[in-house]
């Protein structure tokens, strides 16, 4: 059960605070990346693997309201650029995945798109935007296997009702360059390799790895609610759980994984006709 439902009125901060700021965060990261010496996960066309530990995909284009489906296009040439620089990498014994440390920051001299982006929860374009659906794809797919997630942000707002929904609420992975990360952390024995794959209607990924793992992977949320705040909005909420299994002594052990709140930029108490 949740013990505090309670969550702030967001905060409006001035367009040149959230720029420095921004900027102050990105400048940090770069300079913990100069002192780190952390071994990380790269390209390598020479590994494939065969043992298949799971493949997701998302949906390229949505029907989502009030959104120029320009944006949704460039994302498409966005999405294109970034996972060059990542599929096929291989996350050895000890090894650390970080997406921006592959993608490197996206801008349009790298040929990157004006996509969509969320500031403060409302829809908005940007320089290579729309390359949270490679965080929300990756994410999903990763608690799907051992390898221990050791940085993700969740989403903060809730921006389009459900429709369709095949996964959880809150079951993704924000992506801001390069302090909103999405990494993952190899702490097993094994040797993981990541496919990534675009076609004419959905973003495709597999991860495998260098054997046959006797263990699968369920991902399931509990205690989904919708409460009105104080302040007059909405907020939703769940709890994330992954449950192991053991095949060969069908041993099941539970985990939490994540305690979700998100602010619902819609009326959850209206239709409408939209794709989250």
């Amino acid at each position: 059960m949740f013990h505090n439902h309670q969550v702030e009125k967001p905060k409006k901060r001035s367009q040149l605070r959230q720029i420095l700021g921004k900027e102050y965060f990105i400048l940090k990261r770069k300079w913990k990346w100069f002192k780190d010496r952390n071994r990380y996960a790269k390209v390598d066309t020479n590994v494939h693997f065969e043992h298949s530990l799971i493949k997701h995909h998302s949906l390229l284009l949505r029907p989502l309201k009030d959104v120029d489906m320009v944006l949704q296009h460039n994302k498409i040439k966005n999405l294109e650029i970034a996972i060059g620089h990542i599929t096929n990498v291989v996350i050895r014994p000890g090894e650390i995945f970080s997406i921006w440390q592959m993608v490197g920051r996206p801008t349009s001299s790298k040929g990157y798109l004006d996509g969509l982006v969320l500031h403060n929860g409302k829809i908005d374009s940007g320089t290579g935007g729309g390359l949270c659906q490679l965080g929300n794809l990756l994410y999903w797919m990763v608690l799907h296997t051992p390898l221990t997630i050791k940085e993700r942000w969740r989403h903060g707002y809730d921006v389009f009702p459900d429709v369709n929904r095949k996964i959880p609420f809150a079951c993704g992975a924000t992506l801001s360059y390069n302090y909103i990360d999405l990494q993952i952390q190899n702490t097993t024995n094994h040797t993981f390799q990541i496919i990534l794959h675009l076609d004419p209607k959905n973003l495709n990924g597999e991860i495998l790895s260098d054997a046959l793992l006797n263990t699968k992977y369920e991902i399931f949320e509990t205690d989904h609610r919708i409460v009105q705040q104080w302040w007059g909005g909405y907020t939703r909420h769940n709890k994330i759980w992954k449950k192991i299994t053991h095949t060969q002594s069908n041993e099941e052990v539970q985990e939490l994984v994540s305690e979700n709140n998100a602010i619902m930029m819609y009326n959850p108490f209206l239709s409408e006709t939209t794709i989250s």
